[in-house]
């Protein structure tokens, strides 16, 4: 497997818009379109906040019912969550208009939207924004690189990603984009996330392979501790690089799944580093514990941690709070075997062991904690499970963005 340029257009067969449409805002880019030239395989994994936006409903139905998917089309600025029945026809008429232009079924379209919840949608202007994407629409990194940043909201950069490897003497590549800075507390994946490939797998072996990568991935990061309503993953498969179909869980299954693993965590650690305000990415490695799943509860309770997010943005070596967040996950554990270990800038020291403070340096550690990545280790001393969780930390910034966000 091998990084390559580009994102949701880097596989076969795959174009791409990004226009501006004025849903929300002005003179930028708010609108996206990712088509496939071929009917596409699809699978997908969704917000488990009970409150749904319409096009969260809309896609679970086409994931779930149609035989085939060929487009989706995204806009940013209104999240078009809390709109009751004039949400869902809106979804409908975005999907009735890209449908026609692109000659295939409203079911083989999906929507995505983020943004204000509670808006209703100015259908005109998404129509109008859907005949410049299908006008627009082509095939190539540059237009790719259009459509991540047209679905960007409160997010500083961009985020795509592309890879390439080989099933059964066959090339094949994931390309990808997402967006995602504030909201960011998921229990299947984050935000919003847009996989393509050119792969030939089966519709079972697809969901699999995502249900699978999002454990680990998107489940492992945490912004602010808030489950969007329209949180949404979904992947694309047209088949046209004419490997033998993935069918069963084989070499080529893992291979599959190892290049989409790589895509996710990197977009996730995109996402967890760009949060809002964030000053640093801010990563968590739980090692030696007695089961996967603790290790996971560990590393992200850590991460979730307000006061931990607070000494990070200080650059405060209070290895306390840490140590405090690992002891209320609901894990059971002997503190006196916790090692805590900080790492940044190429440097590590520890700063707990044997229940009581190590020695080091105080200036040292400042200097460690203002590095732009951040790494929490905590050795468990309980087994031979580990996880890794990615945040940020907590500045002035994020309360004066989320304060304003509306106006």
């Amino acid at each position: 497997m091998k990084v390559i340029e580009g994102g949701v257009t880097a596989a076969k067969g795959y174009e791409a818009a990004g226009v501006e449409a004025g849903i929300k805002y002005q003179n930028r880019k708010d609108m996206a379109l990712v088509y496939s030239i071929a009917p596409c395989k699809v699978a997908g994994t969704f917000t488990t906040n009970v409150v749904k936006a319409a096009p969260v409903l809309w896609d679970k139905n086409i994931v779930d019912t149609a035989p085939f998917v060929q487009a989706v089309v995204v806009n940013s600025g209104i999240a078009n969550a809390c709109t009751g029945k004039q949400g869902m026809d809106a979804c409908r008429a975005e999907a009735e208009c890209a449908g026609n232009l692109l000659g295939i079924p409203a079911e083989a379209v999906l929507i995505g939207s983020t943004g204000v919840i509670g808006m209703q949608m100015p259908v005109e202007r998404l129509t109008a924004g859907i005949e410049k994407l299908v006008a627009a629409k082509r095939p190539g990194a540059e237009a790719g690189l259009e459509a991540a940043k047209a679905i960007m909201t409160t997010d500083t950069v961009h985020k795509q990603v592309a890879v390439e490897f080989t099933v059964g003497g066959k090339k094949v590549i994931i390309g990808a984009m997402c967006k995602g800075s504030g909201m960011i507390h998921p229990n299947m994946c984050t935000m919003l996330a847009y996989v393509t490939t050119d792969a030939k797998i089966s519709k079972e072996m697809l969901q699999k392979a995502v249900s699978r990568t999002v454990v680990d991935s998107f489940n492992m990061i945490s912004v602010d501790g808030d489950t969007s309503t329209n949180d949404t993953m979904l992947v694309l498969a047209n088949g046209l690089a004419e490997n033998e179909e993935i069918a069963v869980e084989n070499e080529d299954y893992l291979a599959f799944c190892e290049a989409l693993d790589y895509v996710t965590k990197y977009l996730a650690k995109k996402m967890a580093g760009d949060g809002e305000g964030a000053t640093a990415l801010f990563e968590t490695k739980v090692l030696h514990a007695d089961t996967k799943e603790n290790a996971r509860i560990l590393a992200k309770s850590v991460i979730c941690s307000s006061l931990s997010k607070a000494a990070i943005f200080g650059h405060d070596c209070n290895f306390g709070r840490f140590l405090c967040a690992l002891g209320y996950s609901g894990v059971q554990f002997d503190p006196d075997k916790v090692e805590l270990f900080f790492e940044g800038g190429n440097k590590r020291i520890q700063v707990f062991g044997n229940g009581a403070p190590c020695k080091y340096s105080e200036e040292e550690a400042t200097e460690l904690l203002s590095s732009p990545e951040v790494t929490v280790y905590a050795d468990m001393h309980m087994g031979e499970e580990e996880a890794t969780a990615w945040g940020c930390d907590l500045s002035y910034d994020y309360v004066k963005i989320n304060a304003d966000y509306r106006s």
